[in-house]
């Protein structure tokens, strides 16, 4: 990977490329450090800490490199897009005039469907911020003075914060290198690591952490890295024959191909969808008073709160079913089958059409759910650690190292294929 980064940074284009990200990314970095105004900023970080940190909320902290929990511009970073990105996924699935946009209207009909997402992704940024503000001012009355003015501008400040992040995203992804908005969230991820070093240093010297549980952590953290790059890169491959064809005086076909499936082919979405949905109670009990000791309110809360067996078992179920669902949206069997046909390509020791799709469908299954057990296990083994040592966010862990390793990886791709082109280019002249 350092490789493939220095010879591309001796590439004058792509030097200018990288530096143009870098810029973006210090651009983010900076707004991610103003304040909005009218937030007692101290008291919402100790109510972050107090109520939020193992909710959903503690998610969007994590996504956002803290700016959630400090109240800033970029507070909302880029989930908003990202919730828009899935609502306009499965939209297209279920709409036949969004599916057809898809399929039929080409660049002209993925350029409509960006400019819906653009739109929905601001529609969610008004709402998440106006909830926002809502729990800022109701629930811990940490806004003042707290009047219509002030909503305007708190609501409107965490959504024009949106709106730009998906404007730099956007700028990456034309001018620099790799997809924008997957950058700007490794950046937000990268930049917990910091406070992250601090709270293990902290842990340390206070006694609340041994040095050997750090070692075992940094330990774990190698191989868990070194098991994700494995399987995000691990794929099956499915062997075609393209059938000879002559038209005219030339004959095509005959080649052999092959169909890859990816084992990790839904990423990290499942975690995501399943953190939010486990952690739905905890945040929703976060909003009211906590119930005396003793009664069953209590001890409800107390049987499904994070880190639980009850929490831990939903939430590893909760992958495996989303991890099916999506993989069922994005790839279709029936599809692949038909255009296999259509082409003349077949897979050896089947027959063109029901049992080409029944033995694809049959080999997704099983890699479906060795990805989804592999998601579940990234998953729940941070929140293992988190219960044995006291370190603030290291429940997110799984879903990090996801994130972090795939568009890493994703991004050296795209640095070797610009340097492909470039040798070819040189080559050809």
């Amino acid at each position: 990977m350092l490789q493939t980064v220095r010879n591309a940074w001796h590439i004058p284009e792509l030097r200018k490329k990288i530096l143009f990200t870098c810029f973006i990314l210090v651009i983010y970095r900076f707004g991610s450090a103003i304040w909005v105004p009218f937030i007692d900023v101290e008291g919402l970080r100790i109510a972050f800490e107090a109520n939020f940190a193992d909710t959903v909320f503690g998610m969007y902290d994590m996504m956002s490199g803290g700016a959630f929990s400090s109240a800033t511009i970029f507070a909302l970073s880029i989930q908003p897009y990202i919730n828009a990105s899935i609502i306009m996924n499965l939209l297209t699935v279920g709409v036949p005039a969004l599916e057809r946009m898809v399929k039929e209207g080409g660049e002209e009909g993925k350029k409509k469907i960006a400019s819906i997402t653009r739109l929905v992704t601001v529609g969610l940024g008004i709402l998440m911020g106006f909830a926002y503000y809502t729990t800022l001012s109701r629930q811990f009355n940490l806004i003042s003075p707290d009047n219509w003015f002030t909503a305007t501008v708190i609501v409107a400040s965490f959504t024009a914060g949106t709106a730009f992040i998906m404007w730099l995203g956007e700028q990456v992804t034309e001018f620099g290198i790799g997809n924008g908005i997957s950058i700007i969230l490794f950046a937000s991820i990268v930049s917990r690591g910091p406070s992250m070093v601090s709270a293990g240093y902290t842990g340390i010297v206070s006694g609340a952490i041994q040095w050997w549980q750090l070692i075992v952590i940094l330990l774990l953290a190698v191989v868990v890295v070194a098991f994700v790059v494995y399987i995000t890169q691990a794929e099956r491959r499915i062997p075609i024959q393209y059938a000879k064809r002559v038209v005219g005086r030339k004959m095509y076909g005959g080649q052999s191909t092959h169909l890859p499936l990816k084992v990790n082919m839904s990423g990290v979405l499942p975690i995501i969808f399943a953190q939010t949905f486990a952690s739905f109670p905890a945040t929703i009990a976060a909003f009211f008073t906590p119930p005396a000791e003793g009664t069953f309110l209590a001890g409800l809360l107390n049987a499904i709160k994070y880190g639980s067996m009850i929490y831990v078992a939903a939430y590893f179920l909760l992958i495996i079913g989303f991890s099916y669902f999506y993989t069922a949206i994005q790839f279709n069997p029936i599809e692949i089958a038909n255009n296999l046909k259509q082409n003349g390509g077949f897979i050896p020791g089947f027959r063109p059409g029901k049992p080409t799709s029944d033995f694809i469908a049959k080999v997704l299954n099983k890699i479906t759910l060795f990805g989804a057990l592999f998601l579940g296990i990234i998953a729940i083994m941070p929140i293992a650690m988190s219960m044995m040592i006291n370190i603030s966010g290291l429940a997110w862990g799984g879903t990090s190292v996801l994130i972090v390793v795939g568009v890493a990886l994703e991004t050296v791709k795209q640095l070797e294929s610009q340097m492909m082109m470039r040798h070819y280019k040189g080559f050809l002249e």
